[in-house]
């Protein structure tokens, strides 16, 4: 159905309100590192500087989205953590908690994008934390066996690197990647993360090293593994419309050029716009017998691509979970 605004008559039809324009106004993360705090402190820590961010206080969100943590599971996350800083009780504000794993703060912005645009929210914050560096060895491992253990028990502990292991292994037997090409992704990886300030790679890793390093499952090393790390980190999605009337207009959108005062850092250069996002999934471990269709990211990239109206080549920046060599592995190929 289609109405034209300039009818004073809908013939009993709601009037259709325009698509929302819906960007990430503020931005927040903690130090990394073990640092013996709560997931739900370092949560709260991170909200509070995307808060600072983009120039709102916590009275004008009216929606969160969080996504939960290994170390301190909290039954509806969102709603402990709302309850904690103050969001609730109040009415109009909506929670959600998200887990997707990995995918969580992709899933968790789509979400909050969502409440935007179809539930009229105008400003949702998504956060997201967890302590496991600061948890023993030994608990994070029966934590993370627990979660992810496949019921006939085929996938022995550590369960998790033994599932990407699996991928590896079936990679180099279906193609011609090879051992040391699948060692190399950690050694390109610690020279991109030496240019973050926040990263905890101080020094270039060598391939020699990585596979030098403990092995922890057939074709995978320890230096392969994600790293446990302590942290915290926020957005703050909002309504284009609802920032500006609230706070005023960035530096780019301002007649004069000049951002509003009452804006934060991050607002005041304009924010992030959301273009478009898509999902999909897979099994949460790899069957014994693996192909093409247990993996996600193409199906999820396509759906991204059609909404935002893009194609790969548009693309300046491309950025991926990398917590394997698998994930990198696996979906380069098909953004090529």
């Amino acid at each position: 159905l289609v109405h034209d605004g300039r009818l004073g008559n809908t013939g009993g039809l709601a009037t259709m309100r325009p698509r929302r324009t819906v960007r990430i106004v503020g931005t927040g993360c903690t130090p990394l590192g073990a640092l013996g705090q709560s997931a739900s402190s370092l949560m709260e820590s991170a909200l509070h500087l995307a808060l600072s961010a983009s120039g709102l206080s916590m009275k004008h969100l009216d929606g969160l989205v969080a996504v939960p943590s290994l170390s301190h599971h909290r039954f509806m996350h969102a709603h402990a953590l709302a309850t904690a800083t103050g969001m609730l009780p109040h009415r109009g504000v909506r929670m959600r908690t998200i887990d997707t794993g990995g995918a969580g703060p992709i899933s968790a912005l789509l979400e909050a994008a969502r409440m935007v645009r179809v539930e009229r929210c105008n400003a949702v914050a998504v956060v997201a934390g967890d302590a496991v560096s600061s948890m023993p060895t030994a608990d994070f491992l029966r934590r993370a066996d627990a979660g992810c253990a496949n019921p006939d028990g085929s996938l022995p502990s550590p369960v998790i690197p033994h599932g990407y292991d699996r991928v590896a292994r079936w990679q180099m037997e279906e193609s011609d990647l090879t051992r040391e090409q699948l060692a190399m992704v950690p050694v390109l990886a610690s020279r991109q993360a030496m240019r973050h300030p926040l990263s905890l790679t101080e020094a270039p890793l060598s391939l020699d090293e990585v596979l030098a390093s403990r092995p922890v499952a057939p074709a995978t090393n320890l230096l392969e593994c994600a790293r446990r790390a302590d942290g915290g980190a926020a957005f703050i999605v909002a309504d284009s419309n609802f920032i500006d009337a609230t706070l005023g207009h960035d530096a780019l959108s301002s007649p004069s050029g000049v951002a509003s005062p009452q804006l934060g850092p991050f607002a005041a250069r304009g924010g992030v716009v959301v273009l478009g996002g898509g999902e999909a999934s897979g099994p949460l471990y790899p069957p014994p017998r693996i192909s093409d269709e247990v993996f996600s990211c193409e199906h999820a990239a396509g759906s991204a691509y059609s909404e935002a109206q893009l194609l790969p080549s548009d693309i300046d920046w491309f950025g991926l979970y990398d917590c394997f060599p698998q994930p990198l592995s696996t979906c380069v190929p098909h953004q090529t």
